[in-house]
């Protein structure tokens, strides 16, 4: 940084501002172990405390959301282990982390905390084995949450494609190890989740020791497996360390190696069972067939074959017979309905009007309203009348009446 002009001297605002900018981009994130003093949580949630060792302090503040995601809360006199951010506090002049993750140091402080987030989420139901779902037994794509250069993820590939070389594997390389670990696993998880191909998940790493896999018990890992729609098998370390992550996953591999035998069937297996289901199904049918020619074979005979005859013989002379009586009964109901349209018919013409005018007689009706005419009073001088005879018609006009 440049001098500054004695002759336009700086706010101490203005130096502090200038201070502050320093800080920040030199130093940006870091990591600061000592021993935890003056540890206070206002009602706000933020904690206020001091870190220090025999030869300094620093000052350090929490702020809520980063105090609500502790598995274990610092006490006065713990060694921890601090991630933050190095700033200055204008007001009084004086830098500080501004912290956002803080753990015990050491490996009994760890396994302390890992006792204690444990209990607290196994209280919450998070590794109840009745939330836990099935793994697909024969899975089309397998999904990989782990570092993508590490010895883990080769040993999947490898062992999957020896045992079921026609699945599919997609890797999501993720950070491991670190503090920037947990939060790259949990987008991980959700990044697979949202794709929404891998039918199963497999989250884990190499063997380490209790620091090294210490991102698989930090409490957003263990809740983004829970919350995975996808089922999800844990492959952390080697067959004598547990996780959290392992109790929160649907099921629990001992080696990344293990996990790819779980969660593929053998090929050679799968050839070899149904090579047996084959000849089982082959030995069936054969012992089928061969009992049902034997039953054929002992029924058959040619007595028997003589009764079956007679017995179609017999049928074929009852159809005959039935037939020929359906024949007859047919033209006599046939002949009585002929009859009787012949009396209908009769009878039809005798009432027919033009049979009656066969005989001499005639219809006579009005001609401006068709009325037929059956007595004189219906008709007026000077009316006009048709009169219908069996041959023609008669127009006239009446000139008088009678009756």
């Amino acid at each position: 940084m440049q001098g500054t002009d004695a002759q336009k001297p700086l706010s101490v605002s203005e130096l502090t501002a200038i201070v502050k900018t320093v800080i920040d981009e030199a130093f940006g994130i870091v990591w600061v172990v000592g021993e935890v003093s003056n540890w206070r949580q206002q009602s706000s949630g933020h904690c206020y405390f001091t870190l220090k060792d025999a030869g300094a302090q620093l000052r350090c503040v929490m702020w809520r959301t980063s105090a609500a995601r502790l598995s274990v809360m610092p006490q006065d006199g713990m060694e921890v282990l601090v991630r933050g951010n190095l700033t200055v506090y204008e007001a009084y002049g004086q830098y500080q982390l501004v912290a956002s993750y803080v753990q015990p140091a050491g490996v009994g402080a760890l396994q302390q905390a890992f006792e204690a987030l444990k209990v607290r989420l196994a209280d919450e139901g998070l590794f109840d084995p009745a939330r836990k779902r099935p793994i697909p037994t024969w899975p089309s794509v397998v999904g990989v949450v782990t570092s993508g250069t590490g010895a883990a993820v080769r040993d999947i590939i490898t062992v999957i494609g020896r045992r079921m070389p026609t699945t599919r594997i997609i890797v999501r390389p993720t950070l491991v190890q670190g503090a920037e670990a947990p939060a790259d696993i949990v987008r991980a998880i959700a990044e697979m989740n949202a794709h929404g191909v891998a039918d199963v998940l497999i989250v884990g790493r190499g063997g380490g020791s209790l620091e090294d896999l210490w991102a698989f018990n930090d409490e957003s890992v263990v809740r983004a497996i829970v919350a995975s729609r996808i089922p999800v098998i844990s492959a952390v370390g080697h067959e004598i360390d547990f996780t959290l992550a392992d109790f929160a996953a649907d099921m629990r591999a001992p080696t990344p190696s293990a996990a790819a035998e779980l969660v593929v069937p053998d090929r050679k297996d799968v050839e070899r069972r149904i090579a047996e289901l084959y000849r089982d199904m082959v030995a069936l049918m054969r012992e089928a067939i061969d009992a049902a020619a034997e039953r054929l074979g002992e029924a058959w005979s040619p007595d028997v074959a003589g009764r079956l005859t007679d017995r179609v013989d017999r049928a074929s002379q009852d159809i005959d017979r039935q037939t020929e009586m359906m024949g007859r009964r047919f033209e006599r109901i046939v002949a009585g309905r002929v009859a009787h349209l012949g009396q209908l018919a009769g009878r039809l013409d005798a009432l027919s009007p033009l049979k009656v005018l066969s005989r001499g007689y005639a219809v006579c009706e009005r001609e401006r309203d068709g009325h037929v005419i059956t007595d004189a009073a219906e008709v007026a001088p000077r009316d006009r009348l048709i009169t219908r005879l069996r041959h023609g018609v008669i127009f006239s006009v009446v000139e008088g009446r009678l009756g």
